[in-house]
């Protein structure tokens, strides 16, 4: 969490401060006076820009090419002890909106996109995310949080991903999305969270969320206005305990975390479960022998079969192994981490999802604002989606490669795939670069073996970069 107990308020006891990030407009005079009672807002753009540098598969209709995407944020918190006197109580309301497209479609993968920052948005200017209170009690120990929320915003995450561009990990573990059930930011549902620290480096935190399908469609939640809850199927109850123990005389902090998250929502994933007596009428699920037409072609025996429960499990880590000296930011230091992300087999695409790297801040003297990472995904599919692409592969739901359907720009298999689905894995490297007060620029490398865990696919790197502007 990295929010510790003596942050609040010193007068008041009160919840942790209010967001203040480095701005390029830093002190406005209408910001500053809303600031000192208890109302800010930000805005800030993020972009991204990424192209292949090496030529893709041949006869599949993929292309060499270059995109850019981006998002551009407003954000809007309240302290109401400030505003009104309500100890403790603060308010949160984000909003995006999004642009752009990934440019790693374009070489064949669908697993890990090359630009995070794309996709969920809704194409409208204005797509509301986060809409919740929280409460903080007993000077931090108890903080509790209800509304429209996203549930990998507290579970599963850490502020040490995005330094990075790629979406193996940057924002969650990608295998997160593998199921509408764990939102990630920019989908949310109706939730509610309790988090509690036993000591000043443990908590435990619950939560209780209502997962909605289409949370990150256009057709049911395009602005992220529809409140009805019309599509609630079932309840996820996520929980995650924490350590965040410090080292050493210099400090060095870490954090460890472990969590499980079951759900009882209906899963309709089209992964492969052998036809018996109990489910071998359900064939619902078809799959496409056009690229446009989904819903129209051959059904795979028992790929239509419900699932009403469903579980991920995950163990993250991150330590500080060197604190660098500098002045502009208490948090400079060599920081390895580690994650590791487990989904039901039965349920998901992504079987599971390991990850490494390396994050240096305050490396040299002379821009101790700069920060350097290199960092390892391995993503690999589960046996239920490798035996549906076999049994399409096998039972000549596939066109030959090089025809016309390959041309045309379709994916002939599950999950929009060429060949079966093992495994794939990306190295990132990048160097964000402090230009000036409130900006930042990150030229980036990404590699890619195995394009969408897909051995029919050449390997592939790519060119780009990641910049920042906080407004205000």
């Amino acid at each position: 969490m990295n929010i510790p107990l003596h942050e609040g308020d010193p007068v008041t006891n009160d919840g942790p401060p209010l967001p203040r990030p480095e701005a390029l407009f830093r002190k406005m005079r209408w910001n500053e006076w809303l600031r000192d009672r208890g109302v800010a807002f930000m805005l800030d753009n993020t972009n991204e820009f990424a192209g292949a540098i090496t030529s893709p598969t041949k006869g599949l209709g993929l292309k060499q090419g270059a995109s850019n995407s981006g998002q551009y944020s407003l954000e809007n918190d309240i302290d109401w002890y400030k505003l009104a006197g309500i100890r403790g109580f603060q308010t949160h309301v984000i909003g995006v909106g999004r642009y752009g497209i990934s440019a790693s479609k374009m070489f064949g993968d669908n697993v890990n996109p090359s630009q995070e920052i794309y996709g969920g948005g809704g194409n409208v200017v204005f797509h509301l995310i986060h809409f919740y209170g929280e409460e903080t009690l007993w000077g931090g120990r108890l903080n509790i949080a209800a509304g429209r929320m996203s549930t990998n915003t507290d579970f599963a995450n850490s502020p040490i991903y995005c330094n990075f561009m790629n979406n193996a990990f940057c924002g969650n573990p990608k295998a997160v999305t593998d199921t509408y059930t764990r939102s990630s930011y920019p989908g949310t549902s109706w939730g509610a969270r309790v988090r509690g620290r036993p000591t000043n480096s443990t908590y435990i935190q619950v939560g209780i969320y209502f997962p909605e399908r289409g949370i990150y469609g256009v057709q049911e939640n395009r602005t992220g206005f529809k409140f009805n809850g019309a599509n609630i199927s079932g309840v996820l109850t996520p929980i995650e305990a924490g350590w965040e123990p410090e080292f050493g005389k210099k400090h060095l902090l870490g954090h460890y975390k472990v969590g499980f998250a079951p759900d009882t929502s209906d899963h309709y994933l089209g992964v492969y479960n052998p036809p018996n007596r109990r489910n071998g009428w359900r064939t619902l699920m078809t799959i496409p022998n056009c690229p446009t037409c989904w819903g129209v072609g051959d059904e795979v025996p028992g790929t239509g079969v419900r699932r009403n429960f469903n579980w991920s499990l995950w163990f993250l880590a991150d330590q500080m192994i060197m604190r660098n000296k500098t002045q502009d930011t208490p948090e400079g230091g060599l920081v390895a981490f580690f994650d590791a992300y487990w989904n039901k087999a039965s349920t998901a695409m992504r079987g599971k999802l390991y990850a490494f790297g390396l994050v240096d801040t305050g490396f040299w003297p002379a821009r101790p604002l700069d920060t350097v990472g290199v960092s390892f995904s391995y993503t690999g599919s589960s046996r239920y989606t490798r035996d549906a692409q076999r049994f399409q592969i096998e039972h000549g739901m596939a066109p030959a490669p090089g025809s016309a359907y390959y041309e045309s720009g379709g994916a002939p298999l599950m999950w929009g795939s060429y060949g079966v689905q093992r495994w794939g894995s990306t190295f990132e490297a990048t160097y964000r670069i402090h230009v000036m007060r409130g900006v930042t620029f990150a030229p980036d490398f990404q590699y890619y073996f195995n394009p969408g865990m897909q051995r029919v696919l050449k390997d592939a790197a790519m060119l780009g970069f990641k910049s920042h502007v906080q407004f205000f």
